[in-house]
């Protein structure tokens, strides 16, 4: 199989957890090795498609498998370097023309404050978050154009120091939305999937034309940490202002961390 639709991000927004309760519907399939990102229209797409396809179901046994369900099988994935990524929504589209993408979002201010203590955490990072958002444009500087110039080239900056610019949601959504178009694009508010799961699940599930099903839901990969510094909240609640305003306009919906 192909997948029919992927979590394409955002980083640090509920992915994992989406993830893991998509893979609770009978018609739903993640990869064969329970791998959730495979990374491979971002950082992987040297290996080709055959690779990519090699890692999801046999299509005759997932048709068994979801057979009770009246739904044709679906495989999917999580990467959520896909969105922000310059060169994957591209790739993204002449591979899989069809596929359909889910987007979660939440407050930038914790999206970009969680990213740093998870990539501390795994030994991505070794400066402060303050000291990081200081590094961040200098850290950044020409890789994504680098990226676009090169495509076998990988970024660590990119990938693992964007702190703040990751938080631009609306731009990497108008990039998609020139790409697919805004059919095929669902974004879920992780405040509101987190508060009750539910009505989020069933969106998903009616964007991606399946049956209704209840799963068991537990989040994952949380990751405690201090209190941010009020300061440097207020900073940069107001640094995301424009692009939250812009994002509401997109949405048609204020986000939760603006309401």
């Amino acid at each position: 199989m192909l997948p029919g639709f992927l979590i394409a991000g955002a980083e640090r927004c509920g992915t994992t957890s989406m993830f893991h309760v998509l893979r609770q519907h009978p018609a739903v399939f993640g990869t064969v090795l329970r791998k959730q990102e495979v990374h491979y229209f971002d950082v992987a797409y040297y290996r080709g498609l055959d690779w990519y396809q090699s890692q999801f179901p046999v299509q005759a046994v997932a048709s068994l498998t979801s057979r009770r369900t009246g739904a044709a099988p679906v495989a999917f994935e999580s990467s959520p370097y896909y969105m922000f990524h310059p060169l994957a929504p591209e790739r993204i589209r002449r591979d899989l023309p069809e596929a359909r993408l889910l987007v979660l979002l939440r407050d930038p201010v914790e999206r970009a404050y969680s990213a740093h203590a998870n990539h501390v955490g795994h030994g991505l990072e070794t400066e402060s978050f303050e000291r990081a958002l200081e590094l961040e444009e200098s850290r950044l500087a020409g890789e994504a154009e680098r990226i676009i110039a090169d495509p076998s080239y990988v970024s660590y900056g990119h990938r693992h120091h964007s702190y703040r610019i990751r938080g631009h949601y609306i731009d990497q959504l108008e990039h998609l939305e020139r790409i697919f178009g805004r059919d095929r694009i669902h974004v879920v508010d992780s405040d509101d999937f987190f508060a009750d799961p539910g009505p989020a699940y069933d969106q998903v599930l009616e964007f991606l034309g399946l049956p209704p099903h209840r799963p068991a839901f537990t989040p994952q990969n949380a990751r405690p940490r201090s209190p941010m510094p009020q300061s440097v909240r207020a900073t940069l609640e107001e640094h995301y202002r424009p692009y939250d305003e812009r994002l509401a306009a997109w949405l048609g919906r204020v986000p939760s961390w603006r309401r």
